[in-house]
């Protein structure tokens, strides 16, 4: 099957990359143009009623800023410049688009505020300027979207021959492999470097809500797959408890494809999607369960067919009443 160019994907990169620069070179210019009116202390978080309830150093607030869009940044930069079918490329340069102004806005508007002034417990960040952010957000995606260009077409790879292990009546049989995720691993240590950043200049709510967001991502990056006549269980390498466990009744049949991440799933880690759901750490060979409920689920690993045809075995022996 052919693959699509890479000059796609180089091209989708700098077009879903410009929103994020953009916003760091602006919001570097503004610092730089209120810097000497800045005091060292800045109200950097509001409620509800737009009254500062959060307060950093100026410095801490400008480099936790510039760390959030370099990470959210280039992360989307290499999902895009990923070489596989990107069906959800357009998607995902429209979501970098808007998340840049999202973020960009409120920051400005934060500098500007506390430019000038003298008592930091005055500066006000309106709901209308929230309003603003968001309609600008959706400008922007619309912009990213018409920039990435249209998708190709989805062209799903077939499943492969359903077979079986030629294993002795009464004798029993395990399969086991570790699939992990390096750039998983990256992100979930880059979230946990953010949390901490965010924790010290900006206060420690957002800064745990990032944390527990690098632990999430933590558990998922690397998983023992194992399959025997049980079914099939998921295990984080990190944690001694099962992830998820699909017994051996709920499943109709076991086969083995190649699948793309991003064109089936849209992204990486425990995905779900109508009719289908999964853990995705790359692209590649597969084990594709058919449940009982009719939905599919799918776990990229290597020696997949070895998986599915063990699989396929038990279940031969449950329907003929041998049991495992």
């Amino acid at each position: 099957m052919p693959s699509d160019p890479p000059v796609n994907a180089r091209r989708r990169g700098w077009t879903v990359a410009l929103p994020f620069i953009l916003v760091t070179v602006t919001l570097g210019g503004i610092y730089a143009s209120v810097a000497g009116r800045l005091p060292e202390r800045i109200a950097t978080h509001f409620g509800f009623d737009g009254r500062p309830d959060g307060y950093s150093s100026t410095q801490g607030f400008l480099w936790g800023c510039l760390l959030t869009l370099l990470v959210l940044g280039a992360g989307t930069v290499g999902l895009v410049q990923l070489r596989m079918p990107a069906q959800s490329g357009r998607l995902l340069v429209a979501t970098g688009y808007f998340t840049a102004v999202v973020l960009g806005c409120p920051a400005v508007a934060i500098l500007f505020g506390n430019a000038g002034g003298t008592d930091v417990a005055a500066v006000r960040l309106s709901g209308w300027q929230m309003f603003v952010a968001l309609g600008a957000g959706v400008v922007a995606a619309g912009l990213g979207w018409l920039l990435a260009g249209a998708d190709p077409a989805e062209r799903r790879p077939a499943s492969g021959p359903v077979r079986r292990l030629d294993l002795p009546a009464g004798v029993r049989a395990g399969w086991s492999r570790t699939i992990s995720s390096p750039p998983m691993a990256v992100l979930a240590g880059a979230m946990a470097c953010l949390g901490v950043v965010l924790g010290v200049s900006a206060g420690w709510v957002g800064g745990a809500v990032m944390l527990l967001g690098g632990l999430a991502v933590a558990v998922h990056c690397s998983v023992r797959v194992t399959v025997d006549r049980r079914g099939l269980t998921l295990t984080p390498t990190l944690l001694p408890v099962p992830l998820h466990r699909i017994p051996l009744g709920k499943v109709a049949e076991a086969s083995s494809r190649r699948i793309s991440t991003l064109a089936e799933y849209g992204g990486w880690g425990y995905r779900i999607r109508p009719g289908g759901s999964g853990l995705l750490l790359r692209s590649g060979e597969g084990v594709v369960l058919r449940l009982t409920t009719g939905r599919e689920f799918v776990v990229t690993v290597d020696d997949s067919a070895t998986a599915a045809a063990l699989l396929n075995t038990y279940l031969d022996r449950e329907r003929s009443g041998e049991g495992g």
